[in-house]
């Protein structure tokens, strides 16, 4: 069984950011990159980890990630808004995840905007999918290069988050995260996950959307 999956995940035709034989990069592209979520938390940790590969690799990221999820409390908002000044500094020490002073303040100040917008909204989840009207977007790219580093979406995702507070969400990241979390789908032709375009025609960005409750 085994030996049929690793033959299975060597003649699947993927994206070409993914390197070859690279399994956990694999997996990341096949199990999780571009399928929507809807999990708080699990946006909260990806919004997290997009920060923190500013200025890094992706495949840095990931290879940390383990120690990110237990530095920072599994990821859970209410947690991690809660860190104080001694618990930040601690986090310097830890050589499981990119000690940078700004990127760890801004994950323990982003936990608390987090917080705030599920306040607001009732979850994150439904303020995030509110920009797209509740469905993904699927640009149907043909190839790698049509792909842009940021959108007129990320660009009004970046400057509203901005506002509330978040740091580490400029509008790269933010493509970035929408790709993650499969708010965009930007799998390429080519790729076995590929989705062709579909035009949309979203809710206007920002609109107040009804309460309900959060499923971090």
């Amino acid at each position: 069984m085994a030996s049929k999956r690793a033959a299975d995940a060597v003649e699947k035709s993927r994206c070409g950011w993914v390197p070859a034989g690279d399994d956990e990069y694999t997996r990341y592209h096949d199990q999780e990159w571009g399928r929507p979520v809807h999990d708080d938390q699990h946006l909260f940790e990806m919004l997290t980890l997009e920060g923190a590969q500013a200025g890094l690799s992706w495949s840095t990221i990931l290879r940390k990630r383990a120690a990110y999820r237990k530095a920072f409390a599994g990821f859970v908002p209410v947690k991690v808004g809660r860190f104080d000044a001694r618990r930040r500094a601690a986090l310097l020490q830890d050589a499981g995840i990119v000690r940078n002073r700004l990127k760890i303040d801004s994950t323990v100040s982003n936990a608390r905007a987090f917080l705030a917008v599920q306040k607001e909204f009732g979850s994150f989840s439904a303020y995030l999918w509110n920009w797209v009207g509740g469905h993904p977007v699927r640009n149907g790219w043909r190839s790698r290069s049509q792909v842009p580093a940021h959108s007129e979406l990320s660009d009004r995702i970046s400057r509203d988050l901005k506002k509330r507070g978040f740091r580490f969400v400029g509008s790269t990241i933010i493509y970035a995260y929408l790709q993650a979390v499969g708010v965009v789908n930007d799998h390429t032709k080519g790729c076995y996950l590929y989705l062709p375009r579909v035009a949309r025609h979203p809710k206007p960005p920002g609109r107040r959307v009804a309460r309900k409750v959060s499923r971090s």
